[in-house]
C-alpha cells in the first residue's frame, strides 16, 4: 500500500473543500501540501509577499462571502503574513491562514525560521489552531473552515509543522470531516418590538453594515425600505447591497460623504442599525443624538453595546430578522400609515442630499492645476459606469476621496482597507478582484506612497494576465500625514512626509505593462480610454495638488490618541 503523509492529507482535504485558490509565496515548510496540489483543480496563485497574498484571500473572502485560504512557510513567511490577517479580522472576512512551523523536534534546537508563532497571532483571529497529529489534519482544516463562516465571519490560523507533513499516516485511524452549518441565530421575537419602535419615530434612519452583506439580505432591507419609506445609508461590506441609485437609498453613511449623510445622523430620532460597528467612523457613536433612540442588530452578542447605550439589542440574522418585520408590517397593514409618517422627514434628507452635492460639485468639476484630487475621484466614478464595475481604493487622502465620490451599484463591487486603514491592500486587491471577474473592468484608485508598498505586485498582474488598470493619486507625499501635521503643528515635518515625484508609469513599463502620465483633468478620460483598451496590466499616473487637504486629514489630526495638551 503506497504511503499517505500529512501533506497529502491536507491537499485532499483542501480540494474535497472546493477550494478554487490558494494565494500564497512558497517556502520548504509547506513544500508537502504544495506537492500534492500540483497539477490539481486548485490553483496556487503565488504573489511577491505573503502580506499580499493574504491581503488577496481577504478580497475573495469578501467578495464571495466564503472562507478563502492563503498559505505561508514559517518564520519570516508568518510574520510577513500578520498585517493582513489584523486587516482580516477587522474586515469580517473569512480568511484561513496555513502556516508551515519548524518540526516538533527541531523546537528550541535554533532549526531554520524556527519561532514560536502561535502566541503570536492568537489574539489576531477568531480561532489559532495547531495540529501535532497526522491522522487527524482533515478534521483540523474542517474545522478552520466551520470557524471561519460561523457567527460572524472571520480569520483562522491554522498551523501544520512540517514533520506532521512530511509523516506517514495510518489511514484506519484517518477521520474526514465535512460540516455545513446553515442555520445562523435568529430573534423574530424583537421584530414586534422594532415595528412598535418605529410607530413611535419622526425621523428613523436604516443603516445597512457588513453583517447585512454576509447575511445577504439586500432583499428584505429593499421591501422594508420601499414598504414603510425609510431613508437608508450603507457602509463597509453592503456599500452597493442597496444600489446608490435607489431612490431611497441615499449612499454612504459616513458624514464626510457629500450628501445627506451628516444630516440624517444628527438629526435622526431612531437608528435602525443593522450590522454595522459604532467605530471612530460615527465618533464612537457620539454622532448620533444622545436623545436618540438606538436599535442594534449584530450576529455577535459582545458588539452590541460599544460606545453607546443600546435601547434594543438584538442578537440575530439579519436577512431572516428584517424578513419578520416586513410581515408584521403587512400584517398590520402598517406601509401606508408610515409612509406618511416618514414623508416630512424624507423630504428633508433630499433637500439635504441636493444641497450636500452642490456644495462639492465645485471641486468635482475642478478645472485646477494641479488637479483637485476630488476631480480625479469624479472622473474615475464617470468612467467606471458600469454597474459591475470594481472599484479598489488604498491610500490615506485617496480613499477618502474616492469614497466620498464613488456610486455603488452592487454588493462587492467597491473594495477599501476599511476600518484598518491598512496601506498596500490596493494591488492584491484588485488583482484577486480580476481573477474572480476575468470578464468585469477593474481599477484601483492609489496614493504615491501606499504604492510604494507591494509594488511588484504589478509583476504578479503582468505575470498573471491581469489587465488591471491602476491609477496613482500622485501629490508628492504622505499627504494625510503632512496634512494632519500641517493642521497640528503648523507645518510638515519634511523628513517623514516628502517622497518626490516618481514616474511609477515608467516602472510598469519596464515590467511589461502600459503607463501614462497625466498633468490635466482634461486628459484623465482618455488616458483611462488608452489603459483599458491596451488589453495590459497599467498605470495611470496622475499628478494632484499637494495642498488639498481631506476630511479625512482633519479627523487624524484631532483623533483622541493625538491631541496635544
Amino acid at each position: 500500500m503506497e504511503k499517505v503523509i500529512g501533506g497529502q492529507l491536507a491537499a485532499e482535504a483542501l480540494i474535497d473543500k472546493g477550494v478554487e485558490y490558494i494565494f500564497t509565496l512558497s517556502g520548504g515548510h509547506i513544500t508537502p501540501i504544495y506537492q500534492f496540489l500540483e497539477n490539481t483543480k486548485v490553483r496556487l496563485f503565488a504573489t511577491r509577499h505573503e502580506q499580499a497574498a493574504v491581503f488577496m484571500a481577504e478580497a475573495w473572502a469578501r467578495m464571495t462571502r466564503k472562507p478563502a485560504v492563503a498559505m505561508v512557510t514559517a518564520g519570516p513567511g508568518f510574520t510577513n503574513a500578520l498585517t493582513g490577517i489584523a486587516s482580516a479580522r477587522l474586515a469580517n472576512a473569512p480568511v484561513i491562514l496555513i502556516s508551515g512551523c519548524v518540526g516538533l523536534e527541531s523546537a528550541e534546537k535554533l532549526d531554520l525560521q524556527d519561532m514560536t508563532q502561535l502566541p503570536v497571532i492568537a489574539p489576531m483571529v477568531k480561532k489559532a489552531l495547531v495540529c501535532h497529529n497526522v491522522e487527524r489534519i482533515p478534521e483540523f482544516i474542517d474545522m478552520a473552515f466551520r470557524y471561519a463562516e460561523n457567527g460572524r465571519p472571520g480569520p483562522i490560523y491554522l498551523e501544520l509543522p512540517c514533520d506532521v507533513l512530511n509523516a506517514a499516516a495510518d489511514m484506519t485511524k484517518v477521520k474526514k470531516y465535512s460540516s455545513v452549518v446553515e442555520k445562523r441565530v435568529v430573534d423574530l421575537d424583537s421584530a414586534a418590538k422594532i415595528v412598535d419602535m418605529l410607530k413611535e419615530a419622526k425621523n428613523p434612519l436604516v443603516i445597512a453594515g457588513s453583517g447585512a452583506y454576509y447575511s445577504d439580505a439586500g432583499a428584505e432591507i429593499t421591501e422594508l425600505i420601499e414598504k414603510a419609506g425609510l431613508p437608508l445609508f450603507t457602509m463597509a461590506g453592503a456599500r452597493g447591497l442597496i444600489p446608490d441609485t435607489h431612490p431611497q437609498c441615499f449612499e454612504s453613511s459616513l458624514a464626510i460623504r457629500p450628501g445627506a449623510a451628516f444630516m440624517a445622523n444628527v438629526s435622526t430620532d431612531l437608528v435602525l442599525f443593522l450590522g454595522g460597528r459604532l467605530s471612530l467612523f460615527y465618533i464612537f457613536g457620539d454622532i448620533f443624538p444622545s436623545t436618540a433612540k438606538f436599535i442594534q442588530v449584530d450576529i455577535e452578542p459582545e458588539e452590541i453595546g460599544r460606545n453607546r447605550s443600546i435601547d434594543l439589542g438584538v442578537v440575530s440574522d439579519i436577512k431572516a430578522l428584517v424578513k419578520e418585520i416586513n410581515r408584521i408590517i403587512d400584517a398590520k397593514k402598517l406601509g401606508g400609515e408610515f409612509k406618511k409618517q416618514f414623508a416630512p422627514w424624507m423630504e428633508f434628507l433630499k433637500k439635504s442630499d441636493a444641497d450636500g452635492k452642490e456644495q462639492a460639485k465645485p471641486m468635482w468639476e475642478s478645472k485646477d492645476v494641479p488637479i483637485h484630487p476630488l476631480r480625479l475621484a469624479n472622473e474615475i466614478n464617470k468612467f467606471m459606469d458600469r454597474d459591475d464595475d470594481i472599484v479598489v481604493a488604498d491610500g490615506g487622502d485617496t480613499s477618502t476621496w474616492m469614497g466620498m465620490t464613488r456610486t455603488v451599484k452592487r454588493p462587492g463591487t467597491y473594495l477599501d482597507y476599511g476600518l484598518y486603514g491598512c496601506l498596500a491592500v490596493g494591488l492584491p486587491y484588485a488583482n484577486a478582484a480580476k481573477v474572480k471577474n476575468p470578464d468585469k473592468r477593474v481599477l484601483l484608485v492609489i496614493g504615491d506612497g501606499s504604492v510604494g508598498f507591494n509594488f511588484m505586485e504589478f509583476q504578479t498582474a503582468i505575470k498573471n494576465n491581469l489587465p488591471i488598470v491602476v491609477v496613482v493619486a500622485n501629490d508628492t507625499l504622505w499627504g494625510m500625514i503632512a496634512h494632519s501635521q500641517t493642521l497640528r503643528l503648523g507645518h510638515a515635518i519634511k523628513d517623514g512626509t516628502e517622497i518626490g515625484l516618481v514616474h511609477y508609469e515608467k516602472l510598469v513599463e519596464a515590467l511589461g505593462g502600459f503607463g501614462a502620465f497625466v498633468e490635466k483633468a482634461e486628459d484623465i478620460r482618455p488616458a483611462l480610454e488608452a489603459a483599458f483598451k491596451s488589453g495590459k496590466t497599467a498605470c495611470v499616473n496622475v499628478l494632484v495638488d499637494p495642498s488639498t487637504i481631506s476630511p479625512g486629514s482633519v479627523a487624524l489630526a484631532n483623533l483622541g490618541g493625538y491631541k496635544v495638551g
